[in-house]
């Protein structure tokens, strides 16, 4: 059996009111391929600053859309592969 790993690496920013938080996803596998996926969280200015919340928000949506990739590039992969089986 083979055992792999893969590392993402996650980049939480805030800006400067504690209003905006984003989060930077990025995945590199061992085989080369990248994919950096973005998430933001916008505070509501009545509500009182809590970073966590904005933390796991932007995360969350950074993590949500670096899996949207995943499932992208195994799609492309599957019917590249099917197409490949069809004789000519």
């Amino acid at each position: 059996m083979f055992d792999k790993q893969w590392t993402v690496e996650i980049h939480i920013t805030e800006d400067d009111n504690d209003d905006v938080t984003t989060a930077r996803a990025v995945l590199l596998t061992r085989s080369g391929t990248r994919h950096e996926s973005i998430g933001y969280a916008r505070r509501n200015p009545a509500d009182r600053p809590v970073p966590e919340i904005g933390d796991e928000l932007a995360v969350g949506r950074a993590l949500a859309d670096l899996a949207d990739k995943l499932t992208g590039d195994a799609a492309e992969d599957v019917a590249q592969l099917a197409g490949q089986g069809r004789p000519a």
